[in-house]
């Protein structure tokens, strides 16, 4: 899998996402389908690079603030820029219970200390699994 790809600029990862998953299981393509309210054929999503910085299935038309520092700065990810972290990583509490975007710059900081490929392999899933499953530990 081309893991850079796969991974947002901010350190979210695609490859993990049930609308990207939905491009090979149509099971899963469906329920997304009935539960978001969107037509079979937009319910999946083969990551925002490939989308150049949009999320088609969210009716974005211009790429995130985020894709477009990365682009404008040549960098892969926000991990690289001298500035991070900045505010365009700031986490929200607005669907923080549906999307992981609060776990960016955990992850930014996962895939600097072990590599892009260690941390897609070995850590990515369980980061997203204690987001949204774990219990707060002090």
């Amino acid at each position: 899998m081309d893991y850079i790809q796969m991974t947002a600029p901010c350190g979210l990862d695609c490859f993990n996402c049930p609308m990207y998953l939905a491009n090979e299981n149509q099971e899963l393509r469906k329920k997304i389908s009935q539960k978001m309210g969107i037509p079979y054929e937009n319910a999946v999503c083969k990551g925002c690079r490939a989308h150049n910085g949009t999320i088609p299935f969210l009716g974005m038309t211009e790429p995130c603030s985020v894709y477009k520092c990365i682009q404008k700065k040549g960098f892969q990810f926000c991990n690289e820029c001298p500035d991070f972290p900045c505010d365009h990583l700031h986490p929200y509490a607005d669907k923080a219970s549906q999307v992981p975007h609060n776990t960016k710059v955990f992850n930014l900081c996962l895939i600097k200390k072990m590599g892009l490929e260690s941390w897609a392999e070995n850590k990515a899933k369980s980061v997203k699994d204690a987001y949204f499953k774990g219990t707060f530990k002090l």
